[in-house]
């Protein structure tokens, strides 16, 4: 999923919302360097993403057998490796219909 700087800011300012209404969270930096954090967490696995995405689809194409885009195939094939991607990154998959 891409999400521009200014999503990924005001998504960091919404997580950041939550985490200060909460009262199992304590603050031992200012909330400033928190959010920025934050966004910078969120890049970083807006990043790791979109290279499983590029390496998945190269893994595709790279295939014996032509498996075009758009089929039921592809789209079953896509996702088991990219949930192995994800998963070799350490990153759990959220359930999703993502393509």
């Amino acid at each position: 999923m891409r999400l521009s700087y200014e999503k990924t800011t005001r998504l960091s300012h919404r997580i950041l919302d939550v985490l200060v209404s909460s009262s199992d969270v304590e603050f031992v930096e200012d909330r400033d360097t928190i959010r920025k954090e934050i966004q910078n967490l969120l890049q970083n696995l807006l990043r790791q993403e979109a290279q499983v995405d590029v390496e998945v689809r190269q893994k595709i194409t790279s295939q014996k057998r032509e498996i075009l885009e758009g089929s039921e195939e592809w789209d079953i094939v896509y996702r088991r490796y990219y949930a192995e991607g994800l998963k070799r990154l350490g990153i759990a998959e959220a359930p999703s219909d993502r393509r």
